[in-house]
């Protein structure tokens, strides 16, 4: 074993035992929520945070639903160097007249929660309230894509990476990028402009499977999608080369160069976040939209299949013990969420979490059999539409009733956002095979519409009432709950 895991492990150690004592005095949960872009993370913190510290009707969090739950309220988070989570502003977008989406997750940050509580426990009640710090840790899916190449070399990431440019579903977007790296030897001089054009033209074909709001792209770096404050550094300049015919390349050629900040982008990037945030995590939420990936065709759920074995494989799961807390660290419990639930009728819920389930079959009974508890919902945490029925040729439809964002379209009628309209969205096929295997209808892209959000509705006393929302307290009572016990 190298020596430097003894090292990291015994920094590690030391961490998670100061950790560790501070919790003797306030317990705490780190509790990582995480999603590919647009998947729903920020409205997810937000809405959150918002019933918490509201006195949100949450029915089945059991805190709240007992009246233990006393107070929720936020504090100076205690890492320093980690941007703070902007709830404010968040809450200030979804509030606004008339309500917008905030801007979506870019960049890791922070925010501590802290709630008093009173235990369930008769004997525990006795000394008074409790408290319990949540440190919520938002960061993007994408970045964990990049914790399998720790234990790849840059010849293999490359030559996956190449290969998957040339399959027939990404060769449009890719052509510009392909034509430069056939006219590229990597045994060639170790040129900076030229490693810079390879490194522009390979991100944009990374940022070109993303343009579509169905598309999804799930070949690392994820940095290259989301580079937070990494923009136009060194480690983040590179691409993946073709070497066919040889694979030892001298100091001073461009193969070399492109190796080398590959290792740094290892080194200087992947393993500090692994290291300070990642191997940290008590709980985990994985927000998912499924609902996009169904309107993106097959191509588009196996892409999602695939990224989510990667994302969920990454995880050290299991119960804990004090030697694992300070040694080896594992998330108890997860929570698998397919967002935007409220595009649908509540009679799809059901059938819309087997899907998930189907996706991340593998993945749930690796952490399952290790001993984390995991959970599967569908879930809105800030829901955008009601529901109702509309008559049509003497049938009763199940309806969705909401705002469709500016520039959504049902056939030839374009929405300007201002308009509420109802929807019969259709349902999910009962058996989840049928959706993983290519299951659309011509009117598809109908099916699963953008909204707004909701009007807020002001209170007496000043502020906004909680948003209404879909299964939000049962992913919190999945969680947390049984810390507030």
């Amino acid at each position: 074993m190298p020596l430097s895991t003894y090292t990291d492990a015994a920094g590690d150690a030391v961490r998670n035992l100061g950790d560790y004592a501070s919790g003797l005095v306030t317990p705490t949960i780190r509790l990582g929520v995480t999603g590919l872009a647009r998947s729903g993370k920020t409205v997810f913190i937000t809405a959150l945070v918002h019933n918490l510290m509201s006195g949100g009707r949450l029915p089945f969090f059991d805190a709240a639903a007992e009246g233990r739950l006393l107070r929720a309220y936020l504090e100076p988070q205690p890492n320093e160097i980690v941007p703070r989570f902007e709830y404010e502003k968040h809450l200030a977008d979804l509030t606004a007249t008339p309500p917008n989406w905030p801007e979506s997750t870019r960049r890791i940050s922070q925010l501590r929660l802290t709630l008093e509580y009173e235990s369930a426990r008769f004997w525990k009640r006795q000394f008074g309230r409790e408290r319990l710090h949540i440190d919520i840790v938002d960061y993007p899916g994408e970045w964990l894509l990049d914790l399998p190449l720790m234990d790849l070399s840059y010849e293999d990431w490359s030559r996956d990476a190449v290969a998957r440019t040339y399959d027939a579903s990404r060769n449009p977007d890719a052509k510009a990028w392909q034509e430069a790296l056939s006219e590229t030897d990597p045994a060639g001089p170790a040129d900076e402009a030229r490693a810079g054009t390879l490194s522009d033209l390979f991100k944009s074909y990374l940022r070109s499977t993303r343009a579509d709001q169905y598309a999804l792209s799930t070949t690392p770096p994820g940095r290259f999608l989301m580079p937070g404050d990494l923009e136009g550094s060194p480690a983040l300049t590179f691409a993946p080369l073709d070497a066919n015919t040889q694979t030892d390349f001298a100091r001073d050629t461009i193969w070399s160069l492109m190796e080398r900040r590959y290792e740094a982008y290892k080194r200087h990037v992947i393993r500090p976040f692994f290291r300070d945030h990642f191997v940290r995590l008590d709980r985990q939420i994985v927000l998912i939209d499924v609902l996009s990936a169904l309107n993106g065709g097959p191509e588009a759920m196996t892409d999602l299949e695939r990224a989510m074995r990667d994302i969920l494989e990454c995880y050290r799961t299991g119960s804990n013990s004090l030697w694992s807390s300070l040694f080896y660290p594992r998330i108890d419990r997860i929570v698998l969420a397919a967002t935007k639930a409220d595009r649908l009728h509540h009679e799809s819920h059901d059938r819309l979490e087997a899907i998930l389930s189907l996706l991340t079959a593998s993945a749930i009974d690796k952490a399952s059999y290790s001993g984390s508890d995991v959970k599967v919902l569908a879930l809105a945490a800030v829901r955008a539409t009601r529901e109702a029925e509309a008559k049509k040729g003497g049938e009763t439809l199940p309806c969705i009733v909401g705002y469709p964002l500016k520039g959504e379209k049902i056939g030839r009628r374009t929405f300007d956002g201002t308009e509420a309209f109802a929807i019969f969205p259709g349902d999910l096929p009962a058996d989840p095979e049928e959706a993983m295997s290519g299951w659309k209808t011509d009117d598809a892209d109908m099916r699963f519409l953008r909204f707004r959000p909701p009007n807020p509705q002001a209170l007496p006393s000043g502020g906004f009432a909680p948003f209404p929302n879909i299964r939000l307290d049962r992913a919190m009572q999945a969680l947390i709950g049984d810390r507030l016990a």
